[in-house]
């Protein structure tokens, strides 16, 4: 297998985008990428795009077609595949971006992720939301994503004394780091008394513990290694790209206060890139409500089991902190448009990695990890990446 590098990465401004369609976003962070990389159209051999549910946000399927044809590609007649994963499609489309390039079968590959959300009312995005849940057993019985997580926060709590304070402060983190992204759907500070006087929207999680609806798209360009310094003076390296799956249901979970899918995609991913937790420098994590975060630290082996929620009060997950989670802002600041999420956390990644963040920039990053789950953590994508 062949070693596989980044090196051109682009992204929307994440937010309500009512000026723009699904096919401007597109091609925006297509151009971005492609433009940042040096390539010319011609020299793209495939393109996976990841998007969750076009079909119902914007009535539009065969998502591959319509990209390749809108970015101009059609000519070339280049391979472009839509890829779903729930929340995480962003992330399955650059594991398989990856993988064709890394088995040779092609050399320059985009990986892209997008979602036009704000089409549609809240009523029907909220109902599109818990399609990722197990539809027959949870979602008609009435959960919802905020609902599923809120049990996985109370049975943390109670198991290990989680606070709903320790769970405002990664809003009010993500929000800070937030500021200084250009990119970021919310670009303002909020405090944590903020996040705990915010409305409930299902005990314990109060409606700033939870991301929003937001439209965007990112995209990065992959190619072989051994090529990138023809294109780069920075390329940033795919160390590692493992998949792994759980449960769909909650309540058929081994425990709800872990996401196996976590535990076992990021063991094999450290495997792979020879790694320990300890080692990485910033990571991307999928804080889609406040309390994924704090299991996401622990599940990724960054924090023992129940000390995600004492970690993030005492400000280790702070840039300049022990280990910097999400500076761009992550789901919850930066937004959270579900198939560009993936992408877009690796976009971030490199530029940390190529010290290019400006003022969020964690000094001297050199390693740096992505996770990315589908709905409550049936599916988890971990990616680690160097400079």
């Amino acid at each position: 297998m062949r070693q596989v590098a980044i090196i051109g990465a682009g992204s929307t401004k994440f937010g309500e985008l009512w000026e723009k369609s699904f096919r401007d976003i597109s091609v925006e962070a297509g151009l971005r990428a492609i433009g940042d990389a040096g390539i010319s159209g011609d020299e793209i051999d495939a393109i996976y795009g990841g998007n969750m549910s076009a079909g119902r946000f914007i009535e539009q399927e065969h998502i591959g077609a319509l990209i390749a044809d809108y970015a101009g590609l059609t000519g070339l007649h280049i391979p472009a595949t839509r890829v779903e994963a729930a929340c995480a499609s962003g992330a399955l489309a650059l594991h398989l971006a990856v993988l064709s390039v890394a088995s040779g079968w092609y050399d320059f590959v985009i990986a892209a992720g997008v979602e036009k959300m704000t089409d549609v009312d809240s009523d029907i995005a909220d109902d599109l939301l818990a399609s990722s849940v197990d539809r027959e057993w949870e979602a008609i019985c009435g959960a919802t994503l905020p609902s599923l997580f809120a049990q996985m926060a109370r049975a943390h709590m109670e198991r290990y004394h989680t606070t709903s304070e320790q769970m405002a402060k990664v809003a009010a983190k993500n929000h800070a780091n937030a500021v200084h992204n250009p990119y970021a759907q919310f670009r303002r500070e909020i405090s944590a008394e903020a996040v705990l006087n915010s409305p409930l929207v299902a005990d314990p999680l109060h409606m700033l513990d939870c991301s929003s609806i937001a439209d965007g798209a990112a995209a990065v360009v992959l190619c072989a290694a051994e090529k990138a310094k023809e294109y780069t003076d920075s390329p940033v390296y795919v160390k590692a790209s493992a998949q792994a799956s759980d449960t769909i249901s909650l309540h058929d979970r081994r425990d709800i206060t872990a996401m196996d899918a976590t535990i076992f995609a990021s063991k094999k991913a450290f495997r792979t890139a020879s790694l320990e937790p300890s080692q990485i420098d910033v990571a991307e994590v999928h804080d889609s409500y406040t309390i994924a975060e704090i299991i996401a630290i622990e599940d990724l082996g960054f924090f023992n089991k129940g000390e995600g929620g004492i970690a993030t009060g005492e400000g280790q997950t702070e840039i300049g902190g022990r280990i910097p989670i999400n500076p761009s802002g992550g789901l919850k600041a930066c937004g959270h448009p579900l198939g560009a999420t993936g992408i877009r956390q690796a976009v971030e990644i490199t530029q940390q990695l190529r010290g290019e963040a400006g003022k969020r920039q964690v000094p001297n990053a050199e390693v740096g990890l992505t996770h990315n789950i589908g709905g409550t953590g049936g599916t988890a994508i971990v990616h680690i990446f160097t400079s």
